[in-house]
């Protein structure tokens, strides 16, 4: 059984091909719940035995009413058929996905507004349809524009009393319009769409189902007849103004979910505002990228950058606008990839690529140490012809670059969710959301430019400058390392199977040294207390969390993963497996921040050890196409995300920032 949204009210049992039903209040109360107990354990005998005697018994039901069939399709019929078989390019044609239900059977509305008088029961499975992916296609299907059966309300007790429930029931229609293209090639052509429904009666729901339903329009060349369906009565309910509002420009409306650690909330970027709503969305994200473990280890640098010119109010605010324009080139020069290259599908994808990740930790680890000033390397001079430094305007624009390329490894809550959308409209469309996503980093480093009393009180010359200098030098050096080791370990990562974590231990001792060489410093630089107290505390918390760093990483871990592979994916499936899927990678700080936090609750931890439960891993570390495509086929671009599926297959939670609560709740909704 599959269930979505809230617990059920009604528990359905079966073996083999009996099924039979049990009522739950959604707040059962303490005689509710030893009412359930005691049907099951009346029930047992009868479920062992696999036989449909319950009409034996006299529980309020009838058992025969749900020996007969094991899902939906036994009490639906369905089918496709089109106002017209034969049309000409630039021609219209309506789509009728048809269900027909036995008396006394329903399914539940579809996304429609609910007349007042009706509930909804939350625990079911709404019809919905959906245009498969398909290239070349000479046609458009609007799904967007459906127009939905009429509702009727159905009297059933599901454990609150007699209620009139919303539904669908009878033979109806769900009418779609499809429009041809002017340039057309003449042929014959599938039309497909995936449709989801239950059907369920007043006592009991039915296995869900998830169907591709195809029909087939044939494209003739003008003034070319054909059969036509259009008299029939189930086109009665289309408004063929509909096609005059497509053909306008009218948007339908397409509504995007954000969840953000449980609160969640819906934009229609088709509504009044609804798109300009979505940028500051997405600029939001692109804010709380700064405070991704990707970007922090940078951020100091440019703030020390920006101390060393803040008596010059002017130049200090020319080199933070420098810094913001690179960070919001190179999210439009991403956005640019993914728009115009087919093979870019994904925006961490560089670092899909071991020998760029490395690039960048070389690049990282090389400014680390001339930062802490270990030595100095002179390059030939035309090395120098493009300034670098970040008291030049090139030097700032070139930091902002790579700012913004450390942070595409980590998604910051609501980027992902809005990077995946526009990834999927019209490159215009893409480079302006992700020109919002770059401004919306940016905006931090131009602030800080514009009020520069805000970084003069940084130590700019002297011993204590120095051993900042050296301090912060050392923990880039441990962001260095990690990027170099996540490179290699794609390099030498085997399919399948978790790569080498051996580089953990190098990025811990440079983050150790670090702490200790602040605290041996602050003895020796100062006599006060109060220094030594403060900077005594904070390089002790850099030492303790780099030893822990290094001893978490490297561990096994509470869970035994599973390495995603298709086949394991449906074999899981096939074994009437709930499954936890994370996506991660070696460069992704933010998945292993989630994975050492959330998915090791122990709670968590407990239920993904149970055994109708599959923790499955996609690791994006090195070449894994196979994840790459499912990463997709989720509706995301970015990483870190965590899907829950249930026993049939079906999509019940997906966050890219969840907590313990929600992943439990996911995992109790699947099952």
């Amino acid at each position: 059984m599959s269930w979505r949204g809230p617990p059920p009210t009604r528990l359905l049992l079966g073996t083999g091909t009996s099924y039979y039903s049990i009522s739950m209040r959604p707040h059962p109360s303490i005689l509710d719940r030893f009412r359930t107990i005691l049907a099951l354990i009346v029930l047992s005998p009868l479920l062992l035995a696999n036989t449909p005697a319950l009409a034996q018994f006299d529980f309020g039901f009838d058992g025969d009413a749900a020996s007969e069939f094991n899902d939906s399709r036994d009490r639906v019929g369905t089918e496709i058929q089109l106002s017209r078989t034969v049309a000409a390019p630039g021609g219209d044609v309506v789509v009728a996905v048809i269900l027909d239900l036995d008396a006394g059977w329903h399914v539940w509305p579809g996304p429609v507004t609910v007349p007042e008088d009706l509930a909804e029961f939350d625990g079911a499975i709404r019809t919905e349809i959906a245009v498969p992916a398909a290239e070349d296609a000479p046609f458009t299907i609007h799904d967007g524009f459906a127009t939905w059966p009429e509702i009727h309300g159905v009297l059933a007790d599901l454990g609150d009393g007699p209620i009139r429930y919303a539904v669908y029931e009878g033979r109806i229609a769900i009418l779609v319009p499809l429009t041809i293209d002017p340039d057309a090639a003449i042929g014959t052509y599938d039309v497909s769409l995936d449709l989801t429904f239950q059907a369920c009666d007043d006592r009991v729901c039915l296995q869900p189902v998830d169907m591709v339903i195809t029909g087939s329009l044939e494209i003739v060349a003008v003034g070319a007849s054909g059969i036509s369906n259009e008299d029939d009565p189930v086109f009665d309910a289309f408004d063929p103004t509909v096609f005059g509002k497509i053909r306008s420009g009218v948007k339908a409306p397409e509504v995007i979910e954000f969840d953000v650690f449980g609160f969640a909330f819906t934009v229609d970027v088709a509504g009044g505002g609804g798109f300009l709503l979505l940028l500051l969305v997405a600029a939001l994200g692109g804010l709380l990228l700064n405070l991704t473990p990707c970007v922090l280890p940078v951020i100091p640098l440019k703030i020390m950058g920006l101390s060393a010119v803040a008596d010059n109010r002017r130049r200090c605010f020319a080199l933070g606008f420098s810094m913001s324009l690179g960070v919001v080139f190179f999210w439009m020069l991403l956005g640019g990839l993914i728009a115009g290259v087919k093979s870019f599908q994904s925006i961490s994808q560089l670092f899909q690529y071991p020998i760029f990740t490395i690039s960048v930790g070389v690049v990282i680890a090389v400014m680390a140490i001339g930062m802490a000033g270990f030595f100095t390397i002179n390059l030939p001079s035309r090395f120098y012809a493009v300034q670098t430094r970040h008291d030049t305007m090139g030097g700032s624009f070139l930091f902002g670059i790579m700012t913004a390329v450390l942070s595409t490894p980590c998604t910051a809550p609501l980027m992902g969710a809005a990077a995946a959308w526009a990834t999927t409209q019209s490159p215009g469309i893409v480079l302006i959301v992700f020109a919002s996503i770059g401004t919306g980093m940016a905006v931090p480093y131009l602030i800080l430019s514009a009020f520069p009393k805000m970084v003069q009180k940084m130590p700019r010359t002297g011993p204590a400058s120095e051993v900042v200098k050296q301090v912060m030098g050392l923990l880039l050096l441990a962001a260095g390392i990690y990027f170099i080791g996540s490179g290699l370990a794609g390099l030498t990562i085997k399919p399948n199977e978790p790569p080498s974590h051996v580089y953990w231990w190098f990025v811990a001792a440079a983050g150790t040294a670090a702490g200790l060489w602040l605290l041996v410093k602050t003895f020796q630089l100062t006599k006060k207390a109060a220094p030594r107290i403060i900077f005594t505390v904070v390089g002790g918390f850099i030492t303790t969390l780099s030893v822990l760093i290094g001893l978490t990483m490297t561990a096994k871990g509470p869970i035994d993963w599973v390495y995603y592979t298709p086949e394991r994916f449906a074999t899981a499936i096939a074994e009437d497996k709930v499954i936890v899927l994370d996506f991660t990678a070696e460069w992704c700080l933010n998945c292993k921040t989630l994975e050492a936090t959330v998915l090791a609750d122990e709670d968590v931890v407990a239920q993904l050890k149970r055994a109708d439960v599959i923790p499955m891993k996609i690791d994006l570390t090195g070449e894994n196409p196979d994840g790459q495509a499912r990463l997709i086929e989720a509706g995301r671009r970015t990483i870190p995300l965590l899907v829950v599926y249930d026993r049939d297959g079906q999509e019940i939670f997906k966050s890219d920032a969840y907590t313990p609560s929600q992943v439990l709740e996911a995992i109790a909704e699947a099952e």
